[in-house]
């Protein structure tokens, strides 16, 4: 017979676990955002990823993974939809025929035009309904965790 895992473990892991908490807000976030962004045909993940190519020049895969903290592979995965739908170009890298270079088409840029309003009204609702100072000092933390944890089970 298997021993019970006390109720009590149940509650520290609903009152005190970060992943759970951030998870639960991130997903509360998303959808507002996803809601918010359908008039332009985004999700906030794709806005966040064409917003992240808005740069001068093209990033590689690689150095856009490592910036939106993701796996080559579900970025690769994320760029499809886009990339299907005229607004990503992705293309060799000049000086290594196997690095992909990335970049926004003039219709993504279009379309990202349209969707910065969108996104700076739906923050100032979600900015209005938090506590005064807690936006910009919840943002400083979310920075802070994303970049100062390890990466990976090697750490």
């Amino acid at each position: 017979m298997r021993p019970d895992l006390p109720i009590a473990v149940t509650h520290e892991v609903r009152d005190r676990c970060l992943c759970l908490h951030l998870q639960r807000a991130a997903r509360a976030i998303a959808r507002v955002f996803d809601e918010a962004l359908k008039p332009v045909g985004l999700s906030h993940g794709q806005y966040s990823l064409m917003v992240a190519l808005n740069r001068p020049e093209p990033p590689l895969l690689g150095e856009l993974a490592r910036f939106l903290a993701m796996d080559r592979t579900t970025l690769t995965a994320n760029l499809k939809p886009l990339e299907r739908r005229g607004l990503v170009s992705v293309a060799p890298d000049a000086r290594d025929r196997r690095a992909r270079r990335l970049s926004l088409t003039e219709a993504g840029q279009d379309v990202l035009v349209r969707a910065v309003p969108i996104w700076r009204a739906t923050h100032d609702r979600i900015d209005a309904g938090l506590a005064r100072e807690s936006p910009r000092d919840l943002r400083a933390e979310l920075r802070h965790v994303a970049f100062a944890l390890p990466r990976g089970p090697e750490a």
